[in-house]
């Protein structure tokens, strides 16, 4: 059952600052060690294992979600896994990149538009995004 689903917005604003207080000093360890803004294999998986793994050990939370007050939960109410945010994370990203991005405006639609706040990402793994701390749901 979703309650007190996080719209776009919120959703956006968190990924954002993830974007910024993760994804920088990413860039910045991947100059240092490549020597240009390319990018290199280590900070592209510490990326990946950063949205893959920080919200099953952290509640559904990444900085950027706990900053603003959001985290990802199981419409089961079973406790994250790593399956689901393989599926959520990297089996999405896979989707998006083939359809060349348009699944992700089409999950930004259903964000904005759903009365559920749902992505396909969210459908996918069987999750979706609240405003419920952890002690309250």
């Amino acid at each position: 059952m979703v309650t007190k689903p996080a719209g776009f917005w919120k959703r956006f604003l968190a990924s954002l600052l993830d974007g910024i207080i993760i994804g920088i000093p990413l860039a910045v360890i991947s100059y240092w060690i490549k020597g240009d803004w390319g990018g290199d294999a280590f900070t592209s998986i510490i990326n990946v294992l950063y949205f893959w793994v920080v919200p099953v050990i952290w509640s559904g939370y990444t900085v950027g979600k706990k900053i603003i007050g959001i985290r990802i939960v199981k419409i089961n109410g079973e406790k994250l896994g790593f399956g689901a945010m393989f599926l959520r994370s990297i089996v999405a990203s896979l989707l998006y990149g083939i359809t060349l991005g348009f699944a992700l405006l089409i999950s930004a639609i259903m964000v904005a538009a759903r009365e559920d706040k749902r992505a396909i990402h969210d459908f996918i793994a069987g999750t979706y995004v609240t405003t419920e701390s952890p002690a309250s749901s």
